[in-house]
């Protein structure tokens, strides 16, 4: 996955409604409640927090580099046209479920991987690679829960995971597998895989990142008892934002937005971008609490057809619903 490519595609669907800087914050995960709305505004769930190490200047590199290329411009202040044509080939990713816990799932595995391994080798005195102590905490529980003592927990894991790369592209599951180690194999660097693919260090990890989101799906919907044993804590099931959570609290309990906005004083508006929040973070969130099922057909239809998620243009044709009422119908439609 090229990250040119990803950035070309996130400025498309920003539909020039935002800044060149919206696909940075939303990469990086910003928890600003712009940034959040925009994930449900525009559908931008798998993209949240991909990259939150991601820096600026690398970030305003790969857009001069779009610029040169002729596929962008940039005005003053920010704001930027494509010339591009459509960019529709993008990595599979599902970060909003993720936000960076894939690399924790890693981990855990690697570090299973590197174990049998020197079991195997009959060398049971080594230095994990794994440094992080909660990592190494976890993956002795998970051993003797596994009883890795017994000699067949290898043999089980490979066939797991044979299970959940099997629909991966051949260049992806090499990828996974150069990044392990084992006795006296110690794996890729990721300056040595970007080398070995002849491709921008960025590059190969956004390949990995999905990589990694692919295996983890595939183990939601197989029958692999170790592996999902190893993503425990994995996909993220709170918040963006604990003010949100604190609404979502309130409302649950029976308060209005009025009400919860008075008890919390706070702007109503806040409180209908916390609402906002809910529905994007509980998949059981019921529309139907605020806007009728009728409306929210009627606003999905005349998205499609105007092939355009602009708030101001949907409003009036639909000026009956207000603009809490649109960007909560909005954030249902992408995840």
């Amino acid at each position: 996955m090229k990250f040119k490519q990803l950035l070309l595609y996130l400025l498309q669907r920003f539909q020039q409604q935002r800044t060149v800087s919206a696909p940075f914050h939303l990469l990086k995960g910003k928890k600003s409640g712009q940034t959040i709305q925009d994930v449900g505004l525009f559908s931008l769930y798998p993209y949240f927090s991909l990259l939150p190490k991601l820096s600026r200047a690398r970030f305003d590199e790969a857009i001069q580099a779009l610029v040169i290329d002729g596929t962008i411009i940039v005005h003053e202040q920010g704001a930027y046209e494509v010339l591009a044509e459509r960019v529709t080939d993008v990595c599979y990713f599902n970060s909003w479920h993720y936000r960076g816990n894939e690399h924790i799932f890693f981990a855990r595995l690697s570090l299973v991987v590197q174990t049998l391994s020197q079991q195997q080798a009959n060398d049971m005195r080594f230095v994990p690679l794994q440094k992080d102590e909660s990592v190494q905490a976890y993956v002795r529980d998970f051993l003797r829960w596994a009883q890795y003592d017994s000699g067949t927990l290898g043999t089980v894991l490979k066939e797991e995971l044979t299970i959940v790369c099997e629909e991966l592209d051949e260049q992806a599951a090499q990828l996974l597998l150069l990044r392990l180690s084992g006795a006296n194999v110690p794996g890729y660097s990721w300056a040595q895989l970007a080398h070995y693919r002849q491709e921008e260090l960025l590059d190969t990890q956004l390949t990995f990142i999905s990589a990694l989101h692919h295996v983890l799906r595939q183990i939601e919907l197989h029958n692999v008892p170790l592996l999902q044993a190893l993503t425990q804590h994995i996909k993220v099931q709170a918040f963006v934002t604990q003010s949100a959570q604190q609404t979502a609290q309130l409302h649950k309990a029976g308060y209005s937005i009025a009400q919860i906005a008075q008890m919390r004083r706070l702007k109503e508006s806040t409180i209908e971008d916390h609402i906002v929040e809910m529905a994007m973070s509980e998949e059981q969130f019921e529309l139907s609490q605020f806007v009728d099922v009728e409306e929210v057909k009627k606003v999905w239809a005349l998205v499609q057809s105007i092939n355009t998620r602009k708030l101001k243009i949907i409003k009036e044709q639909l000026p009956h619903l207000s603009y809490f009422q649109l960007r909560l119908i909005l954030s249902k439609g992408g995840q």
